[in-house]
């Protein structure tokens, strides 16, 4: 197996929203907003090469909205396409997209336009979601409609490319990869559990989308339920701390991975490091 970091770009979002609860005061120290309380966050995707399998972990916001969208949002950087040819590969050569969860920051890129079609990013590739989370995709709450966007979602269908995923919480889905399920940041989100070079490695998504997001409190305000997000890192940072597990964070503008440690205040980070280091720690 090879596991690469895959740079989808940076874009904003309002410091406050990103960090629910936690006062200004203490988010600005690590996450530093700028004049309109924005803070920049990474699209930080993986891709794993396993035996056949060339598998995209989410793959950012894309960039076939329009330019009223993007001024929400004030993308920069690379471009997925230009990150994955850094490391040698194309959007043919993917052969399974996985979907975290179906929010515009995750799936965007899933789909682009040709003309006037929106069509598969990935033409060759299988993209994975599962039913729960797709029908609430598909039929949003009010509150979730601004992140579910139609385009992004509804053209994997048509295309006959969409797969469901059907394994338990902590089974297999393909050899070396769990599933983890969690319902407080949306319905049915998932985590990939990666088996790698005898660690385990936890792709975070938006349950801890950074590493200021380990402590407890530190629950996003975008959050369906956050006392389920709560209760869920509270069980995965367990487990997480005791196994010497990795997490991979998704929106951390600045680090990639860590190692846990156990402290007087909790779990916290013990070291960070970019993920192609993973062998040293």
């Amino acid at each position: 197996m090879k596991i690469f970091a895959v740079n989808a770009g940076y874009f904003k979002l309002d410091g406050g929203a990103m960090h629910g609860v936690v006062p200004k005061s203490m988010w600005n120290k690590v996450n530093p907003a700028d004049d309109n309380n924005m803070c920049s966050w990474a699209m930080r995707c993986m891709l794993i090469e396993h035996g056949n399998y060339r598998i995209l972990i989410d793959n950012g916001m894309g960039h076939k909205q329009d330019d009223k969208f993007f001024g929400y949002y004030y993308p920069f950087g690379p471009t997925l396409e230009e990150s994955l040819k850094e490391i040698g590969y194309t959007p043919d050569d993917i052969t399974d997209v996985f979907l975290t969860h179906l929010h515009f920051d995750h799936c965007g890129g899933s789909i682009k336009k040709e003309g006037d079609k929106l069509v598969p990013a990935f033409p060759k590739a299988l993209y994975w979601s599962n039913k729960k989370h797709w029908d609430s995709a598909v039929n949003p709450n009010d509150r979730e409609k601004a992140s579910f966007l139609k385009e992004n979602i509804l053209p994997i269908q048509e295309s006959g490319q969409l797969r469901f995923i059907e394994v338990a919480d902590g089974e297999e889905w393909i050899e070396d990869i769990r599933i983890r399920y969690v319902n407080g940041h949306t319905d049915s989100m998932m985590l990939p559990q990666i088996s790698y070079n005898d660690r385990t490695i936890l792709y975070c998504a938006d349950l801890m989308p950074a590493v200021s997001h380990l402590p407890m409190p530190w629950v996003m305000g975008y959050d369906m339920r956050p006392l389920d997000t709560l209760n869920e890192k509270r069980k995965i940072l367990t487990e997480a701390v005791a196994n010497n597990w990795v997490l991979f964070f998704e929106h951390d503008f600045k680090n990639e991975c860590c190692t846990l440690q156990q402290t007087d205040k909790g779990i916290r980070a013990k070291d960070i490091f970019p993920l192609a280091e993973i062998e040293k720690h």
